[in-house]
């Protein structure tokens, strides 16, 4: 099946795939006491906690934006979907093994489940940037428009890298553990805890722009920081790195589904 016949399956199905996305957000959410809570306040805790060692304990340097904490809400937050949508791209497959062979669904549908499921709880999660911008008195800039292509990015990116996950993880198992440990170093070397412009080394400034994670960080701060709205160098680098990501992660995933089913 082409590229173009397995968008249309997928089209077709949508409404199976909202209801499993609804299923996923219900089974979170109901054995626990808080629910929808912990949503805001897991991201809020840890802004909480980075704010803390960086303007305090390390408060020498200038890492970010002011105010910081609002600064590191747009990083977090966008990370903890990044983070949270990886790590359970791999087991996409592998945890629903029977319904991914017994029907008749585009195999994709189990992928995109989990990208907007969790970029739903990250839409859920960005009152609390509304309540830190409230708390330090900031608007949001004209630059706000920006935010929509932020989003639209970083799911496609997510898609393709999820379609890559999954389909290689269920034969590699070992790449789930590759996953995490990949996501941590990437943590750090993602604009989240600082600036690029805090970077002195040009050269190594310039390679962040290799990261689409960069400019899609840069598209979603520029609503309240004017002096983060991405370079038209990183937007480009961004989308063209996000589409290439997403054609290769379809491609892949099709080759290998066969196998992939074999093996489930």
């Amino acid at each position: 099946m082409g590229l173009a016949a397995r968008v249309r399956a997928l089209v077709a199905h949508r409404g199976i795939l909202w209801l499993l996305v609804r299923r996923d957000l219900k089974v979170r959410y109901a054995s626990s006491a808080l629910g929808y809570l912990w949503t805001v306040l897991d991201p809020f805790m840890m802004i909480l906690i980075y704010w803390f060692v960086f303007s305090f304990i390390f408060r020498g340097r200038n890492v970010g934006e002011q105010p910081y904490i609002l600064y590191l809400a747009f990083g977090q937050l966008a990370w903890q979907w990044f983070n949270g949508c990886l790590n359970d791209s791999t087991r996409a497959l592998t945890s629903e093994t029977r319904l991914v062979r017994s029907t008749r669904l585009p195999r994709e549908i189990w992928v995109l489940k989990v990208v907007l499921s969790k970029g739903l709880e990250y839409v859920f999660s960005l009152p609390v940037v509304a309540i830190f911008m409230i708390a330090n008195s900031k608007a949001p800039t004209w630059h706000v428009i920006f935010f929509p292509l932020g989003l639209l990015l970083q799911a496609l990116l997510l898609t393709g890298l999820g379609l890559l996950v999954a389909s290689v993880t269920v034969l590699v198992r070992d790449l789930a553990r590759v996953v995490r440990i990949v996501l941590r170093m990437a943590f750090y070397a993602t604009p989240i805890l600082y600036s690029v412009r805090s970077i002195n080394h040009p050269v190594i400034r310039d390679l962040y722009v290799i990261n689409p994670l960069t400019g899609i960080l840069d598209l979603y701060r520029a609503s309240v920081f004017s002096a983060e709205m991405a370079s038209l160098k990183a937007i480009v680098s961004a989308t063209v790195i996000t589409l290439l990501v997403l054609l290769l992660g379809a491609r892949v995933f099709s080759r290998l589904e066969s196998p992939v089913l074999k093996e489930l």
